[in-house]
C-alpha cells in the first residue's frame, strides 16, 4: 500500500532557445544526453538495468551538469542498489536545479526510501510549499507516505489530508487514507474514502483487495465476496489476488 511517487524528469525544459547560444556539436550533445536518459529510465521500466546503466553512463558523459540527467542518475543507481552514488546524483540534480520542486520531490523520495524520514519530509515540505509546483498534493501524499514508514501515523494522517485539501479527488491520498483509516480501527471511514477513490480513479488489484479487507472488517459478506470476485475476475494473476488466494488478503 505504500507508495511513493517519483517525478521522474523524462520530459526536461525546452533547449531552443538555449541551443541559439551554443555551438550545434554542443547543443546537439545536450539534446542526445536527455534523450540517454530517457532510454536509461525506459529500461529500467523493462528491468534491464544493465542497459539502463549504459545509457545513463553516456548520458552523463555527454551533458553532467543537466538536472534532468542526474535525477535520471540517482535513479538507476538507487535500483542497483549503490546508494552512495545515487545520493551522489538526487544530490547533484538538486544543485544544478536547487529551487525545481521535481528535483526536491526526488531527492525526498531517495532519503524517505532509506530510512532518512526527517531529511524527506523536510524535502517534501519545500516542494510542496514550492510556489513553481502545478503538483503540491503530490508532495504532501508523498510525505504521508514517508511519515507513515516512520510510524508515525498521526503524522500520515495530517499530510494526506492536506493532500486532499489542494486536489479532494487527488487518487493516491484517498488510497492511502482509506488504507490508513483501516489500519486505525476506523473501517467504516475507511469505506467512505476508498468509495470516492473509486469515483476518482479506476479500479486496482491494490484497491479492489482494499475493498476486500475493509468489508470483511464491517462483517458485509456479500460486498467482500463482490470485491473478491472483481479481483479474482480482472486481475487473477496479480500479487494481491494470489494473496487473496492464499488467505493473506483479507485476514
Amino acid at each position: 500500500m505504500k507508495r511513493l511517487t517519483l517525478a521522474v524528469f523524462l520530459a526536461l525544459a525546452a533547449a531552443a532557445g538555449l541551443a541559439n547560444q551554443r555551438a550545434p556539436d554542443e547543443a546537439q550533445m545536450v539534446k542526445a544526453a536527455r534523450l540517454n536518459a530517457q532510454l536509461a529510465v525506459a529500461y529500467l521500466k523493462q528491468n534491464d538495468v544493465a542497459a539502463a546503466r549504459g545509457k545513463i553512463e553516456k548520458a552523463l558523459q555527454q551533458n553532467p551538469h543537466d538536472s534532468g540527467v542526474q535525477s535520471s542518475a540517482g535513479l538507476v543507481f538507487e535500483r542497483l542498489q549503490e546508494v552512495d552514488k545515487a545520493d551522489e546524483h538526487y544530490s547533484l540534480a538538486l544543485r544544478y536545479a536547487p529551487n525545481d520542486p521535481d528535483m526536491q520531490n526526488n531527492y525526498a523520495v531517495f532519503q524517505c526510501r532509506r530510512g532518512k524520514w526527517d531529511k524527506g519530509l523536510k524535502m517534501f515540505e519545500l516542494a510542496a510549499k514550492n510556489p513553481a509546483y502545478a503538483n503540491p498534493e503530490v508532495a504532501y501524499s508523498n510525505a504521508g507516505v514517508c511519515a507513515r514508514d516512520a510510524k508515525n501515523l498521526p503524522r500520515a494522517e495530517e499530510l494526506f489530508r492536506k493532500a486532499l485539501s489542494i486536489r479532494d479527488d487527488y487518487p493516491d491520498a484517498l488510497l492511502q487514507m482509506a488504507d490508513l483509516s483501516l489500519a486505525r480501527g476506523s473501517a467504516l471511514a475507511a469505506r467512505a474514502f476508498l468509495e470516492r477513490y473509486f469515483v476518482a480513479a479506476r479500479q486496482t488489484p491494490e484497491s479492489l483487495l482494499l475493498g476486500v479487507r475493509i468489508e470483511h472488517k464491517m462483517g458485509d459478506r456479500n460486498a467482500e465476496d463482490r470485491y473478491a470476485d472483481k479481483l479474482e475476475h480482472d486481475f487473477a494473476d496479480s500479487e494481491q489476488a494470489h494473496q487473496l488466494r492464499d488467505g493473506a488478503g483479507a485476514r
